[in-house]
């Protein structure tokens, strides 16, 4: 899937959006390290990531390559700053209408309207790929990530009060949530 867009941020700055292709696999990995390493929100930590350069250019590849699935980048003068995904369930007639939606972002753009253009974007993609349902997982102490989310009209559906085990602050409780499209 291919997507391309420059949106100006709250701080003034220019900031494109595109889908990470196979040349990006360096950046982004480096970026997945670095946000994973800042917050504890997210369902993994830098040392647990399987995937070498080589991994994650493929995927990228495979994503730009797909009708259904994208991973796109946010750019902020040459620098990766963030990144969001959708990716299908499954393949079989009973899911093929759902995603799963992620995203990460740089702590120091937190606030600046990254998050939501990504998830926006994201949004897009989804709709044109032909889901009619995206879904995503939040930590519930996550209120930015949670009002983020409610605003763009996405509903809880259910929570698990031990779904992530932090290794900072023990159990997380993980809430459930899906748009429909």
């Amino acid at each position: 899937m291919k997507y391309n867009k420059i949106i100006v941020i709250k701080n003034g700055m220019e900031c494109c959006l595109r889908n990470a292709d196979e040349n990006d696999g360096q950046l982004v990995l480096d970026n997945f390290n670095l946000t994973h390493a800042q917050t504890d929100y997210l369902l993994t930590y830098p040392d647990e990531n399987s995937f070498d350069v080589i991994q994650e250019s493929q995927f990228l590849k495979e994503k730009t390559d797909s009708e259904n699935e994208i991973e796109i980048i946010a750019i902020v003068n040459d620098t990766i700053i963030g990144t969001a995904g959708i990716e299908a369930v499954g393949t079989k007639y009973k899911v093929r209408h759902r995603a799963e939606f992620g995203i990460s972002v740089l702590k120091e753009f937190w606030g600046l309207g990254i998050g939501q253009a990504l998830m926006t974007s994201c949004i897009e993609c989804a709709k044109s790929a032909g889901y009619s349902q995206l879904e995503l997982n939040v930590v519930a102490e996550n209120v930015r990530a949670l009002s983020m989310y409610k605003q763009a009209g996405f509903v809880e559906y259910g929570r698990n009060p031990q779904g992530f085990n932090s290794r900072m602050t023990g159990f997380q409780e993980v809430v459930y949530m899906r748009l429909e499209l």
